[in-house]
């Protein structure tokens, strides 16, 4: 059996912290690990994890300490983690069964390197926006996964590499450029919402978070050599406001 190991990262993070170790608790997929890299928090986080660790049946590796932000935080995550199956986590499951469901289409389709899903943005009293993937598509007719969904098979990281800490908030977008470039690399798809991902996020936050996520990721498509950078941004604009009007 794979194991699966969730990466958390965690900065002053009480607020949510405890409603993601639950759903992470309810998955019926019996191997997982789960990876905590903490930045030094100073509030309730870390006696937060310390009583996860204690009473979770999964096995539960953390460390806290100065990091240069959320990407160099998620490459340590990585360090640390001995699964087949590596998924950055820090929201909400939609369901019990969304590991075993991810980890049963990647085994369905062997020549995959690892799938994707849907996910919606949420505040604590509604659902925001819903983010319909659909199956695998061109990077250059703007696609790409949602993050969050992702789960993928160790050798990615070993092959491509961990992710650009030059990036502010957009280094996961210039990962998945890194790997899905090379067209050989497909992404099986669950066409169901697995992730309810908090909204005001890091990309979420505002117009400006926004606009910042668009240029570094602007920047990304030509440092990875693609050619048409500014159509495939127009591309990515126009999926993310078709977001707005999509439902369930």
């Amino acid at each position: 059996m794979k194991k699966v190991s969730l990466i958390l990262t965690t900065y002053n993070s009480e607020n949510n912290l405890k409603k993601t170790f639950e759903s992470i608790e309810k998955q019926n997929y019996p191997s997982i690990e789960v990876i905590i890299k903490d930045g030094g928090s100073s509030d309730n986080t870390l006696n937060i994890i310390q009583k996860y660790e204690a009473r979770s049946r999964h096995i539960v590796k953390w460390s806290t300490g100065r990091d240069s932000g959320i990407y160099d935080a998620m490459n340590q995550g990585y360090q640390m983690a001995a699964g087949d199956i590596i998924v950055f986590f820090n929201d909400l499951f939609s369901g019990p069964q969304a590991v075993s469901k991810m980890v049963q289409v990647i085994e369905e389709n062997p020549d995959c390197v690892g799938a994707h899903a849907d996910l919606v943005y949420a505040t604590d009293k509604k659902i925001v926006r819903y983010w319909k993937m659909g199956p695998q598509k061109s990077l250059y007719r703007g696609w790409m996964p949602g993050h969050p969904t992702l789960f993928l098979k160790k050798e990615v990281y070993e092959k491509y590499g961990l992710y650009n800490t030059e990036y502010v908030i957009a280094a996961d977008y210039e990962f998945m450029i890194r790997f899905l470039k090379d067209r050989r690399n497909r992404l099986a798809y669950l066409p169901e919402i697995i992730v309810k991902m908090y909204y005001g996020g890091t990309s979420t936050s505002s117009s400006g978070s926004y606009l910042l996520s668009l240029k570094e990721g602007h920047k990304a498509l030509k440092n990875n050599g693609i050619k048409g950078a500014w159509w495939i941004d127009f591309l990515r604009t126009c999926r993310v406001i078709m977001q707005f009007f999509c439902r369930a």
